[in-house]
């Protein structure tokens, strides 16, 4: 979250946009490159504001870049499923 502290996003992308982003890229997963996806998507978006998404993706852990560019999903709900249960860890609601 360093680089959106720095640089504030100039477009607040709303939280359908995000999701409709971040399932396109679950269900694509290395497949795209960043400009390519960007255009493959569903809906169209603003690049400012399709940046702004990437790099959120990017600072939660839910995407990465593979050695040639490509976009790869790496969120992974059933492992955090596993860590539910834990007393020792705090879920905050």
């Amino acid at each position: 979250m360093q680089l959106l502290k720095k640089n504030p996003p100039i477009r607040s992308p709303t939280l359908q946009t995000v999701l409709m982003v971040e399932k396109f890229i679950d269900k694509n997963s290395g497949e795209y490159k960043k400009t390519e996806l960007f255009r493959k998507l569903p809906k169209k978006v603003m690049w400012q504001t399709f940046q702004t998404i990437m790099r959120y993706l990017e600072d939660i852990h839910k995407i990465a870049y593979d050695n040639k560019d490509y976009v790869v999903y790496i969120w992974n709900p059933e492992f955090a499923k596993k860590f539910e249960g834990r007393e020792d860890l705090i879920w905050k609601e």
